[in-house]
């Protein structure tokens, strides 16, 4: 069964060069539904599996000059003390004892949040440039706030759940800065701000013990050619209905998780 390991890192790797989302939407559920590993390890694997693999794409971001690091702060402002707070918490209280009830649910909840949010990602988008339109300097003057408050929103999920980075955060910044950031910018600033946010939630979940170095090393051994294939056909497939097509896995799985 090991080498099953490197397929599902494969697979979701291909879907993550295709879409740009489910990485950890997809992987955290696989490993705990298909694989039985325990809800905990499963977050803490992942979110070294994402830091790693962000970190190469954020690389290549930093070159191109596709951040807006203005944002970029605002982001890490509110995820990255929020993500210290929730793991001090965990270790506190003993990570164990939340892993069917607090966590699975968290796993489920953010699930069907992902798949809403890849369902009205163009609308929460016009939303956005509607209000900016109407009261530019109001909402100019809230965007710093707003940030803040919702990626420290963002790090508890990520850390509960490894899962919500990408697409929820993505959502998260079409609305907020529908105008400011062009679509390279969108992505690069969202992927950097991914790998501060996994690197420290992986960190905690790696020194309580949750974290499975092999079975990481066997995800990336199939993820790494999965994203570049996934990339490479990435302009000759029709996006959308791919997006719809996970975004109904992801509200299946999710309602799965939660029963």
């Amino acid at each position: 069964m090991d080498w099953m390991h490197s397929i599902a890192g494969f697979l979701v790797g291909a879907v993550v060069g295709l879409t740009g989302v489910g990485g950890g939407a997809l992987m955290t559920p696989i490993l705990v539904l298909l694989f039985g590993v325990s809800p905990a390890l499963a977050v803490g694997t992942d979110l070294w599996f994402a830091a790693l693999t962000k970190t190469v794409g954020g690389f290549v971001h930093q070159q191109r000059g596709s951040i807006d690091w203005q944002v970029l702060r605002r982001l890490c402002l509110g995820s990255l003390p929020t993500s210290v707070l929730t793991l001090s918490w965990l270790h506190m209280n003993g990570i164990d004892k939340y892993e069917q009830g607090l966590i699975m649910t968290a796993l489920g909840c953010v699930l069907l949040l992902t798949a809403v949010a890849i369902f009205f990602r163009s609308q929460t988008q016009s939303v956005g440039a509607k209000m900016r339109t109407h009261a530019p300097e109001r909402f100019k003057r809230a965007q710093p706030a707003l940030t803040v408050a919702a990626s420290s929103l963002l790090g508890l999920l990520v850390t509960l759940t490894s899962m919500g980075g990408g697409a929820l955060g993505i959502v998260m910044l079409v609305f907020l800065y529908p105008f400011r950031l062009t679509p390279t910018k969108l992505v690069g600033t969202d992927i950097v701000h991914a790998i501060p946010l996994t690197l420290i939630a992986g960190s905690g979940y790696l020194w309580m013990g949750s974290v499975d170095l092999l079975l990481l090393g066997k995800l990336l051994l199939g993820s790494v050619p999965g994203v570049i294939l996934g990339s490479l056909l990435s302009a000759r497939v029709t996006e959308r209905p791919l997006r719809i097509a996970i975004a109904i896995i992801l509200s299946l799985v999710g309602i799965k998780l939660l029963l």
